[in-house]
């Protein structure tokens, strides 16, 4: 036995070697990190300059771990937006219709022009142009779940009686958020809170919104 080993013999057993294709232990901070490190490479360096490799260096993981998980770098950006849009973009509830849509709209357009996350987005949908599988994706994994929680506001308000049932919400939330994507990925005017309270008004005295308050009223008066 040569020197080296014997002593190490001698000084009893060694803690085992830290293993460093994973330095954040659990596999879910791991995830996390990885989501993490996507959207900030993508910011940094382009569409074209993510690569699995990078993400995986930038978040401390094997490259293993992140095929662990994703087949392709669009996979793991898909995946990044889609958690940023669950936490950003379900809308609040006021109690009242036009500050709920002013303040949805708001935070869409904020979102998708000054986050991070807008930056993926304008990339997954440059790259959807090129791929229609990924498209076909995307519009499963993010467009019908965002257009879920653009209904919200109207959904409350015909609860509330401010909108009438037969309304047609689908219609109503193309022409309240389409303009908003249409600015941010087509003609880059600003999407700023003149346009987003004309977007309100439009809406409301086309669907002729009872005031929240004449609501109440009414139903108090129906009560007696």
């Amino acid at each position: 036995m040569e020197r080296g080993s014997t002593a190490a013999a001698a000084a009893g057993p060694q803690p085992a070697a830290r293993h460093h294709g994973n330095r954040h232990g659990r596999s879910e901070q791991a995830r996390q990190a990885v989501l993490e490190a996507a959207d900030d490479l993508l910011v940094e360096k382009g569409f074209t300059g993510v690569t699995i490799e990078g993400i995986a260096a930038r978040a401390g993981v094997a490259k293993q771990t992140v095929y662990r998980w994703w087949k392709t770098k669009t996979d793991v950006l898909l995946d990044a937006f889609l958690q940023d849009a669950a936490e950003a973009l379900t809308p609040p509830d006021h109690g009242d219709l036009a500050p709920d849509l002013r303040a949805h709209l708001r935070q869409l357009a904020l979102f998708l022009t000054e986050s991070d996350a807008g930056a993926v987005f304008k990339a997954l949908i440059g790259h959807a142009q090129h791929d229609r599988a990924f498209a076909a994706a995307l519009r499963s994994a993010y467009l019908d779940e965002q257009r879920r929680r653009d209904r919200l506001p109207l959904e409350r308000a015909v609860e509330r009686g401010q909108l009438a049932a037969g309304l047609d919400l689908a219609a109503e939330i193309d022409q309240l958020v389409g303009p908003v994507y249409h600015r941010v990925l087509v003609t880059a005017e600003p999407v700023d809170q003149a346009f987003i309270d004309r977007l309100v008004e439009e809406f409301l005295h086309r669907a002729d919104v009872a005031d929240v308050a004449e609501v109440a009223d009414a139903g108090e008066t129906g009560s007696r």
